[in-house]
């Protein structure tokens, strides 16, 4: 587990201490039971990106802090040069790099996915928003509902992210950029 991956929980609790928020309330107040947010805690189980966006939102702070441990500094524009967005591991072969995580107030979050088919494929996943997806290379298989769709690189998606979904890579390695709007 990479550095900024193990202090991802860390920051949650501090934050939630500092705010005096119980871990029962904390739990209840993102809709997930007290079990899942503790091992998510603990550092124990992976968290899903929607759900520290949901976290941040309740500690009142952006996804950067619990991410970085900074707080976002640009208010008018942030440039991300290539290979420098903040990256997190996830799940096993699903791979983040957040492209705009030192934009304060962002009202969406553009992410460069990286996906490997050897890995296991991650469970499917649902948030508030909408989700758009661009294929930049390889084959990806995303699924909405029960609805599979094999798209190829210049190819695009544009989907209800309450419902569950999921990507993977269809062989090798594939990469998209997606932009969740909470």
């Amino acid at each position: 587990m990479n550095e900024i991956v193990a202090n991802v929980p860390k920051r949650i609790k501090e934050l939630r201490e500092i705010l005096e928020i119980s871990a029962l309330d904390m739990a209840k107040d993102i809709d997930i039971s007290f079990d899942t947010y503790s091992k998510y805690e603990a550092g124990e189980l992976d968290i899903p990106i929607s759900v520290l966006y949901t976290i941040a939102v309740r500690l009142g702070t952006d996804v950067t802090v619990l991410l970085t441990g900074e707080e976002a500094r640009m208010d008018s524009a942030a440039v991300c040069r290539k290979g420098k967005g903040v990256q997190i591991e996830r799940y096993p072969g699903y791979e983040f790099s957040s492209l705009a995580y030192n934009f304060k107030h962002r009202t969406m979050e553009p992410l460069l996915v990286t996906l490997d088919s050897s890995k296991t494929q991650a469970a499917a996943v649902s948030h508030s928003g909408q989700e758009f997806n661009f294929i930049i290379e390889g084959q990806v298989k995303i699924t909405v509902a029960k609805t599979e769709h094999i798209l190829s690189p210049g190819d695009t998606i544009y989907f209800d992210a309450r419902l569950p979904h999921g990507q993977s890579a269809v062989n090798g390695t594939a990469q998209f950029l997606t932009i969740i709007q909470e």
